[in-house]
Formats: structure tokens, C-alpha cells, sequence
């Protein structure tokens, strides 16, 4: 049986948040099974926020969750990586309304939830299998989930831009077969020079910098390292929507796929699966060997696990 996963141990770390420019400090904690992925303000009174996609309640240029009038921003990134490890269980806390950028990627998450350990726990790890295709759509844009036998992640993007090579602004991923780790975790966030100053103006990207994304002017990457592979911007993207549907509560079962999605239409999409009953179901995974996903390896249960 696939089993649930949390941290072995505290881990700390601190950055900048992305669009407040303000520093804050980051506790990962491990949690009881079944408690899922909780969040906790910890410079003012407030009750816990549970990772959810019904607590959404901001989706410009990230993801924010809140509980009546308390808000933690940009949790999409951390959530990823506690996806591509499996991580069903942990408390996270934070001195500041946003979760902070680190270099823009998932990288620095997945490094602190190894250096805490991984542990495994005396209770199934549950999914939610997808039976019927759901779909959503804004103009152009469109996103969907559709039946299949494992986890995959299909992504298109359309920027006419010389940065972008046309060749590379499509991407699909199995991650039954493929490592999140090695393909989609060093993955940064980017953004347009042209659109700082908007972005600025509106009290977003105030604590963004080369250091945190990959920064594109009129012709090039200003970046003096470049890019970390050719379809960066696109694994990005993909790294951005696994970390949208953990909103879920469980990984899923399924095949996801979009063209030119954000944040909102991703939430969208999760609204109206959980709208649906019938074209879903939560399942476990009896057999070790039928993962539908490539996870690392935990630590060996324990008795006292």
C-alpha cells in the first residue's frame, strides 16, 4: 500500500516574498495523517488555512490562499514541491503574508523537505482519480483534466518574443516514468522588463530581481547566466499548475493539460471537477509497484511512524 508522507524533522529557512519585497521567515513541520497541508500566520492571531482550492482567494501573477481576512500569497511554488515528493501532510509556517520566492523555482522547498527527511505513515495515500474529462475555457486560454492511467502534464505557451523558441513552448511530462526533481523543480518564474513598472505600480513583483527569475527585455534574457534549459518558461508553468492542483487535497490521477493557463483558470478547473461527483474518485494504491507517480524514496517506516 501506498502510504502517506510527512517530514521527519523541523526545517527554517527565510527569503523575500516575491510582490511584497518584505522578508519572512518559512517553518516546514511534520503533521498527523490526514491532516493535509495547513499554513499558519505566525506574526498575528489567526486560524490555521488548510491548502485548499475553495481558500483561493487572489490568483494574479500567483496563487493566495486566505481565511476571512488573513492572507498568505504565492504558495505555489512550496506546494509543488510538496507534491512532486509526495508530501501529504505538513504544517507551515510563516512571519509574513507571503511565502518567500528563494530563486524563483521549487528547488530550495525540495531541498529543505530532503534535508528535513521524508517519513512515511501508518495511513493510505489517497488520490483522486479523474473518470470523466472536465474542461474550462476563458477566449483562447483552456485547461482540462481527462481520464488516465498515472499523472501527466501537458503545457502550451504562446509568446511571440525572440526569447522564445517556438520549439520549446510546448511540453509534456509523465511523471510516472520521469523525475519532477530533474524536470520541472529548477524550473524559475519569469517576467517582462516592459512590465515592471505596472506590475510595481500595483503592488506586485516589489521584491522581484535576476535573482529570482529569469528577466526578459525586448530582445533577450537579461539574466548573465541564462536560461537553465531551453523550455524553462514552459516547465515553469507546468511546475506553477502542479502546484494549483494540490488545491486538490490529494495528487492526482489523471491527465492534465492547458493552453496559455494561469492561476485563475487552473482554480477554475478544480472549482468545477469538485462540481462534478460523478467525474471523479478517491482511491488508494494497494500495490507499491502501480505508483502513478515516480516518487523518491522515504525513510523505512518505523513502528513509532
Amino acid at each position: 500500500m501506498l502510504r502517506q508522507r510527512t517530514l521527519s524533522s523541523q526545517i527554517n529557512a527565510s527569503g523575500v516574498g516575491l510582490h511584497t519585497g518584505k522578508k519572512v521567515s518559512l517553518t516546514l513541520r511534520p503533521a498527523d495523517a490526514d491532516a493535509g497541508i495547513i499554513f499558519i500566520r505566525t506574526d498575528i492571531q489567526s486560524e490555521p488555512i488548510k491548502a485548499s482550492f475553495d481558500n483561493v482567494n487572489d490568483t494574479r501573477l500567483q496563487t493566495s490562499l486566505s481565511n476571512n481576512d488573513v492572507r498568505i500569497s504565492t504558495v505555489e511554488h512550496l506546494l509543488s514541491a510538496l507534491a512532486g515528493l509526495g508530501i501529504d501532510n505538513a504544517i507551515i509556517e510563516l512571519d509574513g503574508p507571503e511565502v518567500p520566492i528563494m530563486d524563483g523555482s521549487a528547488r530550495p522547498f525540495v531541498f529543505m523537505i530532503q534535508s528535513a527527511g521524508i517519513k512515511e505513515q501508518n495511513a493510505p495515500k489517497k488520490f483522486i482519480k479523474v473518470t470523466k474529462p472536465i474542461e474550462v475555457r476563458q477566449n483562447e486560454k483552456w485547461a482540462r483534466i481527462e481520464p488516465f492511467d498515472g499523472f501527466k502534464v501537458s503545457f502550451t505557451i504562446d509568446f511571440n518574443h525572440p526569447a522564445f523558441d517556438n520549439s520549446s513552448q510546448s511540453s509534456e511530462i509523465d511523471f510516472s516514468s520521469v523525475s519532477y526533481l530533474s524536470q520541472v523543480s529548477r524550473a524559475r518564474t519569469f517576467g517582462f522588463v516592459k512590465d515592471i513598472e505596472n506590475l510595481r505600480k500595483n503592488n506586485l513583483a516589489l521584491g522581484g530581481s535576476v535573482n529570482n527569475a529569469v528577466v526578459i527585455d525586448d530582445y533577450r534574457v537579461v539574466n548573465e547566466e541564462g536560461v537553465r534549459f531551453q523550455d524553462e518558461f514552459v516547465k515553469h508553468k507546468i511546475l506553477d499548475a502542479i502546484g494549483d492542483l494540490y488545491l486538490l487535497g490529494h495528487g492526482l490521477i489523471g491527465s492534465f493539460s492547458a493552453y496559455k493557463s494561469g492561476h485563475h483558470l487552473n482554480n477554475l478547473l478544480l472549482r468545477e471537477l469538485d462540481n462534478n461527483k460523478e467525474a471523479w474518485e478517491e482511491v488508494i494504491i494497494n500495490d507499491v509497484d502501480k505508483s502513478p507517480i515516480l516518487y523518491t524514496s522515504p525513510e523505512p517506516l518505523t513502528s513509532e511512524s
